[in-house]
């Protein structure tokens, strides 16, 4: 399988099946190793042959001493032992190939479970319920997928087969020993216990240090994401070495993990080093005695010795093998938590009152008779707080009919950009009912929803590419005409001469080469290629002079000629020509209706337009 071609959606859909069936275990070596195995599904193939592969090359290196040992009592008595050197020459060539055959699957399928993992990862993240992005930080998330699944890999490729091979190969070198030397090999296993009961007792320790440093990482990538994402705040305020300071720390905490780590496995290591050369130095000695006074020959020491020796290998693999399995465990928590985060429903709340095929759910569908004039969006009694102890919306109700023009208009805090979070389904309603083309919001699908509605937000996201790659992000395959038509609804028209190569221009990261105005009308623009039922705008002249505020007033009329307008703004001359205007304060409806309208019947209105100078007919006064 690690070889095969799997759609995206598949392979993630697998990996969290596979991620909800797997309980991260105690802390116990047999739950850690239990764990491990079952991130192989799919893999076990690979891991037979492989462990066969390691298995016939360990069994041929079995079979070495053996083959030394009639070398060696061969010559002592004077016979031909060429053939002997030929299949030892043999031997070891052969166990040196199908090793690395059985190692380079292994590698590969260490790749193809992190490939899965990652995949599942990016997918879920992707995917996460956006209460949830309040409440971890990015920067860790994406340590998840890149740190810790490394690590993982590891573990994945070489420990799982080491510690099965290893034992399997110590089990033989044992058995073999025995028949060679009872007493010798009682000596070895009283020396190897004694190294067990010390590595025993770190393995905790490795696993909760390794838990610590991988924590550590991820804050760290999190401190970093936060300040390079406000450089220039930083730089202005000259916060470069505070920050610098401030993840410091984390990169400190990260060390100090890592140095605890490493010195728990330096003495695991060091105990079954010495160990093993304890063992050897006990096995030489005693059996050199031995020989001495006649009670062995020289080949059976010499066989003996080898054992002792290839028993190192295996020996040292699967106390490796175990601290790795426990510090794969610390990576694996943090994955694992990510994947048992809840993702955003796929189905409706209430799918028993979905419409049939032939009738859309959504609000670009067709409207059935009698649905003609209903509103694209509507808010009853809507109530809504990020937490429990703190409402946003505490009753509001409007509607925006097709083709017009409503404006969202109230001091700041009022929830404003809360409706639109609602309405883009990003969040879900406390009590209340949003309705799209005439449907509850529990009817339909998110993606329903989404997809007859576009956002341009305050905080307007160009990302790195050209100019034609973001205008055509929600509509990739677009032709030249619609591109052209937006970029003429949007006044795009100045940029795209001006930039080298025009669509085709690489904007930057961020768009760092657009001013603030010029990425916020490549925002409307593909917003407006999708050619949505419902067009929300976030405060669209917060980056605009006067000049092109006027001019996106003309814009948006033309625009709700087309699809409906749900416009947030402070600036009151932005929306003074709506057709509906929704006055919002703490969270409550409290006004609606025309600029005009609202100047004579809202004194909180008459407030905010006095505050801007605005009077009946949208002239601004002198002051």
């Amino acid at each position: 399988m690690t070889g095969a071609t799997v759609p995206h959606g598949d392979r993630a859909a697998n990996t969290e099946a596979e991620a909800e069936a797997v309980a991260v275990g105690g802390k116990s070596t047999l739950a850690a190793v239990a764990t491990m195995y079952r991130l192989t599904a799919g893999h076990r193939g690979a891991i037979a042959v492989a462990g066969v592969l390691t298995l016939v090359g360990s069994a041929l290196g079995l079979a070495q001493p053996l083959v030394a040992k009639q070398v060696v009592d061969a010559s002592g008595r004077g016979q031909v032992i060429w053939p002997l050197l030929a299949l030892l020459g043999a031997l070891f060539v052969v166990e040196a190939a199908t090793g690395a055959a059985g190692r380079f699957l292994l590698e590969r399928m260490g790749e193809g479970v992190v490939r899965q993992l990652r995949h599942g990862l990016v997918g879920r993240l992707l995917r996460l319920e956006m209460r949830e992005y309040d409440r971890h930080r990015s920067g860790d998330l994406i340590s998840r997928v890149t740190a810790d699944t490394t690590l993982l890999r590891e573990v994945v490729s070489q420990a799982l087969v080491d510690l099965v091979t290893g034992s399997l190969v110590a089990a033989g070198a044992i058995a073999l020993m025995a028949w060679l030397d009872p007493l010798l090999l009682l000596l070895v296993v009283v020396t190897v216990a004694a190294s067990a009961v010390v590595v025993a007792s770190l393995l905790t320790g490795i696993r909760n240090a390794s838990e610590h440093m991988q924590g550590s990482v991820g804050a760290v990538a999190a401190d970093l994401d936060r300040a390079l994402s406000a450089l220039p705040m930083v730089r202005v305020h000259r916060a470069e070495e505070r920050e610098a300071a401030g993840i410091g720390a984390r990169v400190d905490a990260a060390y100090g993990a890592g140095v605890r780590t490493a010195k728990l496995a330096s003495v695991m290591s060091s105990a079954v080093e010495l160990a093993v050369q304890g063992s050897f130095l006990i096995v030489l000695v005693v059996g050199g005695l031995r020989v001495g006074g006649q009670a062995g020959s020289l080949g059976d020491l010499v066989a003996f010795l080898l054992y002792a020796s290839y028993l190192v290998l295996p020996l040292s693999s699967v106390f490796r093998s175990v601290g790795l399995i426990q510090r794969g465990m610390g990576a694996y928590q943090r994955i694992d938590e990510v994947l048992r985060l809840p993702v955003e429903p796929t189905a409706p709340r209430n799918p028993t009152d979905r419409p049939p095929a032939s009738q859309p759910a959504g609000p670009t569908g067709t409207r059935a008779a009698g649905q003609a004039e209903q509103p694209v969006l509507a808010l009853s009694d809507v109530h809504f707080g990020y937490s429990p102890e703190r409402p946003v919306l505490r009753g509001v109700s409007f509607a925006v009919p097709p083709r017009r023009h409503v404006a969202l208009v109230g001091p700041s805090g009022a929830g404003k950009s809360t409706v639109f979070a609602l309405v883009a389904r990003f969040y879900e309603p406390d009590a209340g009912t949003l309705r799209f083309s005439g449907r509850p919001a529990r009817e339909l699908t998110r993606g329903d929803c989404r997809r007859g509605i576009a956002v341009v937000d305050q905080n307007t996201h160009v990302v790195h590419g050209t100019l034609r790659d973001n205008i055509t992000y929600a509509v990739p395959d677009a032709t030249d005409g619609e591109i052209r038509r937006v970029v003429e609804l949007a006044r795009l028209e100045e940029v795209v001469d001006r930039l080298p190569g025009g669509l085709a221009a690489v904007i930057g990261e961020h768009g760092c080469n657009l001013s603030g105005g010029e990425r916020q009308r490549v925002a409307l623009a593909r917003a407006l290629l999708a050619r949505p039922a419902l067009l929300l705008l976030d405060e669209p002249t917060s980056h605009l002079d006067a000049i092109n505020e006027s001019a996106l007033t003309t814009v948006m009329k033309d625009i709700a000629q087309e699809c409906a307008l749900l416009v947030i703004a402070h600036r009151l001359s932005t929306v003074q020509h709506a057709d509906h205007i929704v006055l919002l304060q703490d969270g409550r409806t409290v006004a609606g209706g025309r600029h005009e309208d609202l100047l004579v019947g809202s004194a909180l209105y008459r407030e905010l337009a006095a505050s801007q100078m605005l009077r009946s007919g949208g002239e601004s006064g002198s002051g």
